[in-house]
Order: structure tokens, then sequence, then C-alpha cells
């Protein structure tokens, strides 16, 4: 895979990066630092956590994920140099009391101490708030209300929190999650009239049954030098075909597991359908789900790197293969022709 460089950070990853949010949760600490060896072992330099993860998230496993990955450094000492780390500072408190309820500055800054600590190293590649400090629709939700606005610490603030962590050497570069062509152009725009940190990349959600990046916020990227970090290529694991029999139940991955994550876009009936869709075109084309769903986010030119999660050595393998899957433009054309009528059921 060659490198591709995020934004104007200088950062250069692999267009491929293992997410983590599982670690912890659905995968215990030795089977995650099994994957961790063998994502290294194939190339990919790229990891990307969050200090809210795992997911599902609770209280009692809020920062695990970034523990169970600084003792893999522990205990591979070259490890730390080999890769380029990604975390998040978690957006004001959505449904989670145990985190701050606001990204203040001092919140940001001692958000970016525990995630050292529990990373077991001196300095992050890539800091990224995780969602935005503000009212915004995200997660699903659609419309704007502005009655719903209130008093929040600026986006000027926060960028001066982030300048601290850059000049202090703790944080290389910066970065967005969850974010609208607003507030991507907003960071940038104040970054560069008051000399602040620019952003880097922006992590949002991008695949088969959510496309909703194509409407504005690519342009914006483009125009912007901002990276996009595609994640959920599979859809919460809709496109890999595994629910397109049972539905939503049994024991088959998160989705059918965790009621709190049935009640969220991905649980949507209406994205169940169009992902069936998907997974039978990607058949009749003699591929898997996975294969399809994967490689029209890898080689998708607005994209710089697709974050991939699993639970098991055998998905990582799944995942890894499935680069070298092309798609003919004959298929990308079937592909935009069910978008065309099923939109994107899982915004």
């Amino acid at each position: 895979m060659k490198h591709v460089t995020l934004g104007q950070s200088g950062l250069s990853v692999t267009p491929i990066c293992l997410g983590t949010m599982t670690f912890g949760e659905q995968v215990n600490e030795a089977d995650a630092h099994a994957i961790l060896d063998r994502s290294l072992a194939r190339g990919v330099n790229f990891i990307d956590a969050a200090e809210m993860y795992s997911v599902p998230a609770r209280a009692e496993t809020c920062g695990s994920t970034e523990t169970i990955i600084g003792n893999w450094f522990a205990k591979n000492p070259g490890a730390r140099k080999k890769v380029v780390l990604a975390t998040k500072v978690a957006g004001p408190a959505r449904g989670m009391p145990w985190i701050r309820g606001e990204v203040s500055k001092a919140g940001i800054i001692e958000a970016c101490e525990g995630s050292l600590k529990r990373l077991q190293t001196d300095v992050i590649d890539l800091y990224q708030i995780h969602w935005p400090a503000r009212n915004t629709p995200v997660f699903g939700a659609i419309y704007f209300d502005a009655a719903k606005d209130k008093a929040m610490p600026s986006i000027e603030v926060q960028l001066e929190a982030l300048a601290e962590l850059v000049k202090a050497g703790k944080v290389r570069a910066i970065g967005l999650s969850n974010e609208s062509p607003y507030g991507v152009h907003e960071f940038v725009r104040i970054a560069e009239q008051m000399g602040l940190p620019r952003v880097a990349t922006v992590q949002n959600p991008y695949c088969l049954i959510n496309r909703a990046y194509e409407n504005g916020l690519d342009e914006t990227c483009h125009r912007l030098g901002v990276s996009l970090l595609a994640y959920s290529p599979l859809g919460f694991g809709l496109l890999t075909g595994k629910y397109d029999e049972t539905g939503l139940v049994g024991d088959q991955g998160r989705m059918a597991l965790y009621d709190s994550m049935k009640a969220q876009r991905w649980g949507r009936p209406e994205a169940l359908v169009a992902a069936k869709r998907y997974n039978a075109l990607a058949r009749e084309h003699g591929l898997t789900p996975a294969q399809l769903a994967l490689a029209f986010c890898y080689h998708h030119p607005k994209v710089a790197s697709t974050i991939i999660g699993v639970t098991s050595m055998a998905q990582l393998e799944q995942c890894l293969d499935a680069w070298d899957t092309t798609l003919s433009p004959e298929l990308i054309k079937a592909i935009d022709a069910i978008r065309w009528e099923l939109r994107d059921p899982a915004q």
C-alpha cells in the first residue's frame, strides 16, 4: 500500500487504518494485542483510538482501549516508532455523564494528558475532537435546530488548547471527527487568521449506506486541503451480509448484541434494506459483500484512509485482503443506481 500524507501535517500513513473501539468490550487484551501485531506485520502503520472507547460506551470501560494499546507499546518497545497514533478528546457529554460536560481549554489539555498516560507514549501523532462542541446534527440527526443553541467554548478556544499541546510537543497534528462543512471551514479559517494549528483531517462515517460526506463536505475538504478518514466502511457490519437472513438478532455482531446500537442510525430498517441490495449486488459480481463495501472506500479518490474495525484475526485478514479488490466502472454505476434510489438511510 502506497502511503498518503494527511492534509498539510506531514504525517504519512497507510490508506488502511486499524480502528480499535472494540478493544476492551468485544475484544479482550490478549486478542487485541494479537490483532495489533498482525496489523503491523501486514504493513498497516495507522492506529485510531479515543478516550471514550471501548464501545458501547460505559463508565466502566471508558479509556480501556487506550490502556490496551499502551500496554501493547510497553510489551513491544519498537512498535511505537513504527505507527502513526491517533486518538480523540470527547466532545460535550452525550448521555455519558462520566465524561466532562464541555470541551473547555483546560478540559482538552487534561484529556490529552490522560490519553498520553494510558497510551504510555510521550506524543500523540493526530489528536482529534471527537464531535463538535456546539449544537449541530450528528450521529444520525438530520436537522439543525437553532433553539438548542447555548453558550459553549468557541472554536478559537479549542484551537488555543490544541496549540498549547502542539507547542509542548505532546501532539503533532490535529483533526476533527463527525464534523460538518461549516465546522471544518471555521476551524481552518480561524486557525489561519489567528496563527493557530490547522486541522489536517476530518474523520466521518462513509460507506455504501451513508455517503453524506458527498453532500458538500467533500468539496470543502478538497478546497481546504483537509484529508478524509472514513469510518464504518462496513456500516457496523450490515455490509458484510451477516444480518441479511437473520436481521439484527442473535450473537453475530454488535448490531445484534447491543440494543443501544440498534436504536442508532445503523439500526434503521431502511439501512438494512439498502445493505441487502448492495450485498446482493456484490454476490452477483462474484464478490463478497465486504469486498464490495471495502473496495468502494479503499479506492475512492476522496478518501485518504479507511478505518477498519475488527473483532477477530479472521476479520482482520479479510479486511486487509480486500485491498486487492477493484470495482469496474460498470459496478460503480450499479452502486450509484442503488444510491440514487435509496439515498443514505444510515446518515
